[in-house]
C-alpha cells in the first residue's frame, strides 16, 4: 500500500482555510482534521460547523480525529458534516468503544482507534480487527509542533502481529517530517499525518514527496 499522507489543518491559516486546503489538494489524498474539546486534551480547536464548511470546498477524503471525551455523542454529527473516517481515542471512549465503532460502521464510514504515547497497544487488542485504521500518537495530543517520541514506533510490531486485516492502515501523528516519517514507514506504518512540516514548507509538493 502506498503511504497515505494526511496534512493536518491544525497548522493551516484558519483565516485562509480554503486557500490552505487548495495548497495541498493536488498532492495528497486525505486531509486530517483535529477536533479538541479542552477536556480530553488541554486545547480547543474546531467543531462540526468547520468540518461542514471544509466538506463544501474539497473532495479530499476527510480524516477526522476526535480528541474529545465520550466521542460516541458526536459521531452522527461529524458524519453528517462530511467526515469519511472518524478516529477516536481508546482513552476517551471507556465502556463505549464497541458501540462507538458500530455507530461509525452503521453509517458506512471508516473507523479508526487511537492511542496516546504512554498507552500500551494492548489497550486496543480487542478492537484492532474491528477498525480500518489505528492511529499511534507520536506526541502527546493537543498541540502541533511537538518533538517526535521515537519509542512509540515499537507499537507497530504488536499491532501487526495481532491484525488479521492486510489492509489495516497504521497511521502516525506528531512530529512527522522527512526523517521521522521514514522511521515510521520502515517499521510498517502506511499513513502519516504532518502539519507544520507541510504547511510551513516553502515547497509543499516537495515536502509531501519527501515523506513518501
Amino acid at each position: 500500500m502506498k503511504t497515505i499522507i494526511s496534512p493536518s489543518i491544525l497548522s493551516a491559516d484558519f483565516a485562509n482555510l480554503q486557500r490552505d486546503i487548495k495548497k495541498v489538494e493536488k498532492f495528497v489524498p486525505w486531509l486530517h482534521i483535529d477536533v479538541m474539546d479542552g477536556f480530553f486534551v488541554p486545547n480547543i480547536s474546531i467543531g462540526i460547523p468547520v468540518v461542514k464548511s471544509i466538506r463544501k470546498v474539497t473532495d479530499l477524503f476527510l480524516d477526522t480525529h476526535l480528541m474529545i471525551e465520550k466521542p460516541i455523542r458526536y459521531i452522527d454529527d461529524f458524519i453528517e458534516a462530511g467526515s469519511d473516517l472518524i478516529t477516536f481515542h481508546i482513552e476517551a471512549s471507556k465502556d463505549d468503544t464497541y458501540k462507538t465503532i458500530e455507530k461509525i460502521k452503521e453509517k458506512n464510514k471508516k473507523a479508526g482507534i487511537s492511542i496516546k504515547p504512554k498507552t500500551s497497544p494492548e489497550a486496543i487488542k480487542d478492537y484492532v480487527n474491528l477498525v480500518d485504521l489505528v492511529l499511534i500518537m507520536s506526541v502527546e495530543p493537543g498541540f502541533g509542533g511537538q518533538k517526535f517520541i521515537e519509542e512509540t514506533v515499537s507499537k507497530v510490531d504488536y499491532i501487526k502481529q495481532i491484525s488479521k486485516n492486510p489492509d489495516l492502515i497504521i497511521q502516525f501523528d506528531g512530529g512527522i517530517n522527512n526523517i521521522t516519517g521514514k522511521i515510521c514507514t520502515q517499521k510498517g506504518a502506511n499513513s502519516l499525518v504532518a502539519g507544520n512540516y507541510i504547511y510551513k514548507s516553502e515547497d509543499i509538493k516537495k515536502a509531501v514527496e519527501s515523506l513518501i
